[in-house]
C-alpha cells in the first residue's frame, strides 16, 4: 500500500504585489513556520502579502486610521484549539528604507517583520514596554533560528 505524502500542517500563501524586491518565497514560509511551530500552532494558514508602501499607507488608513504607511499589518481571521488563520502585510519599501537606515539588507529587515507579524497572530503584543521586550526576544529568538543574529538597534 502507497503512503500519501503528509500535507504541511501550515499553508503559508504568497501574494508578491510589489517591485522593489526579489523574493524567496521558501525563506518568506520557513520565517512563518519557524514562528508557529515554536509557539506551539497545531496548524494554520497564513495569507502573506507583500506590498509597497503606497499600498500599505492605503491599508494602515483604512484599518487602523494611521495616515502613514507602516512596516506590518497582521490580522487573525480565525484562532482555535492551536489553531490560526490569519493574514500578514509587509512593506518592502519600509523594509528598504529602514534597512538602510539601521545598516541591514532589505531581505533581513523584512523577515524581521513577517517574525514579528506571526507574533502578532501568535498572540503577542507590544502595547506595553514590558510586552514590547518580550516581543523583542521572541524576534531575536527566532530570527537567529533563521539564521539572522545581527542585531537591530532598540
Amino acid at each position: 500500500m502507497k503512503k500519501k505524502p503528509l500535507k504541511s500542517r501550515y499553508r503559508v500563501e504568497i501574494a508578491d504585489r510589489q517591485t522593489r524586491l526579489a523574493i524567496d518565497a521558501a525563506r518568506l514560509r520557513q520565517a512563518v513556520t519557524e514562528v508557529l511551530t515554536g509557539e506551539g500552532f497545531k496548524s494554520a494558514h497564513i495569507s502573506l502579502a507583500l506590498v509597497d508602501d503606497v499600498e500599505m499607507h492605503a491599508l494602515n488608513n483604512k484599518f487602523l486610521a494611521h495616515d502613514e504607511p507602516t512596516d506590518v499589518l497582521s490580522f487573525v481571521l480565525e484562532e482555535s484549539d492551536g489553531r490560526v488563520e490569519g493574514e500578514i502585510i509587509a512593506s518592502t519599501d519600509t523594509a528598504a528604507k529602514q534597512g538602510a537606515r539601521v545598516g541591514m539588507e532589505t531581505a533581513d529587515e523584512l523577515l524581521l517583520y513577517l517574525v514579528h507579524g506571526t507574533l502578532h497572530l501568535c498572540g503577542y503584543d507590544d502595547t506595553s514596554d514590558e510586552t514590547e521586550q518580550v516581543m523583542r526576544e521572541r524576534e531575536r529568538h527566532y530570527l537567529a533560528k533563521l539564521g539572522i543574529t545581527h542585531l537591530w538597534p532598540d
